[in-house]
């Protein structure tokens, strides 16, 4: 039997990484003859660079950083060459002039600027910054590398990407030509005008996002989710008006079109795609596509039996075409049997799932939230051993 195990994150639990391990180990130890091949999946958020960069050979760097909230951290990020990432997924980055030995460099906002490094009392779109994004782009520019790939997955922000933007060189100055540093959503009022300029030298940029979410609306950044990282809904309609005056202030300043910011993706992660298009010259690529691709799930599917894949929650936005759910209805329309395994499992269409896969929580129903997330790693080996254990 041959069985691939890829697990994505379980949410304020278990890293991707660590879920996969858990349920490899377990099913090695019920059969050892059984051959394993575990493929860590990642959404651009929390474990992308080290997965991607783990997955291509190569080096993980860490560099001092400021966190979303202006606190000393340490993030990583990855470096590869470029010939070491398999042919689809250097198609999808569209690098045409970069050799096999050039570097590419994989950064993830989350390791800087994540949601998660902001205790849940403290998580205030109007306070949080990128900086630390912007700090490590700038580090991989400094090292060499030929292009830059960020993951921007489990934000803090809602700063337009503005305090990356000002590790990398642009300025923001008050009606008295004083600067603002940094400049988080709250200071916006004061800012008058931009100064300086992304350097030209930055390797070119590309986004892993799978989001669809313009800048600004109903379906916008702040609307659908600025009030994840701690808006007060009373506040959104300033927020709103706050985002638009300083969109329109940064693609001035930049002479890029104010219709960036309808492009689908803009509003990703609190317009930081919006940002690094309009200042840095960015472009998009489907993060999910470019991850199954970068992790050649097409081979590793094809020579299993059986795919065994999950995250924290499986419900129906897993089938949205990223992550668990499109692995799973990849796995299951090649002819493979797969099990999904996750922390709970939200409501499901009747038909969402072929007959040849199958969706079942490891948690009992009745166990509390704190203590299943405590729990994680015992409840997931005991579901595996429970639906796989026996000869």
């Amino acid at each position: 039997m041959r069985v691939l195990v890829a697990f994505d994150k379980f949410k304020d639990s278990l890293a991707a990484s660590e879920a996969c391990r858990i349920a490899a180990d377990t099913l090695r130890t019920a059969h050892p003859d059984w051959e394993i091949d575990t493929a860590p999946l990642a959404d651009g958020g929390d474990g992308f660079a080290a997965i991607l960069t783990n997955a291509a050979g190569g080096e993980l760097v860490s560099v001092p950083v400021v966190g979303p909230l202006g606190e000393p951290r340490t993030a990583a990020y990855g470096i590869v060459s470029f010939g070491s990432i398999p042919a689809a997924a250097r198609e999808r980055l569209s690098l045409p002039r970069l050799r096999d030995n050039d570097t590419v460099a994989i950064v993830e906002m989350a390791a800087a600027s994540g949601l998660a490094l902001v205790p849940p009392a403290d998580r205030n779109p109007w306070r949080t910054s990128s900086y630390g994004t912007g700090q490590l782009l700038a580090a991989t520019a400094k090292r060499g590398a030929r292009a830059i790939l960020l993951g921007v997955g489990g934000s803090a922000t809602h700063d337009l990407g503005l305090g990356a933007l000002g590790a990398l060189g642009l300025r923001f100055l008050d009606a008295h030509s004083a600067p603002l540093f940094p400049p988080t959503t709250a200071a916006w009022g004061h800012i008058a005008r931009l100064a300086g300029h992304v350097p030209a030298a930055l390797p070119p940029l590309r986004i892993a996002c799978d989001v669809a979410n313009p800048l600004l609306g109903p379906a916008g950044a702040a609307a659908t989710y600025a009030p994840q990282k701690g808006l007060a809904p009373a506040d959104l309609p300033a927020l709103e008006s706050a985002t638009a005056r300083m969109a329109a202030l940064l693609s001035a300043h930049c002479g890029q079109p104010p219709s960036l910011a309808t492009a689908p993706g803009a509003g990703a992660a609190g317009g930081i795609a919006f940002g690094l298009m309009t200042a840095a010259r960015a472009q998009l690529v489907p993060g999910w596509a470019l991850v199954h691709d970068w992790l050649d799930l097409d081979r590793r599917i094809a020579a299993a039996d059986l795919v065994i894949t999950g995250e924290g929650r499986f419900d129906t936005t897993s089938l949205s075409g990223k992550g668990p759910g499109a692995l799973a209805l990849a796995a299951a329309s090649s002819g493979k049997r797969v099990l999904i395994l996750a922390g709970s499992i939200g409501p499901l269409p009747a038909a969402a799932l072929p007959p040849s896969a199958a969706a079942h929580a490891i948690s009992p129903a009745v166990l509390p939230l704190a203590a299943a997330l405590s729990r994680a790693p015992e409840l997931l080996a005991a579901a595996v051993l429970h639906h796989l254990g026996a000869p």
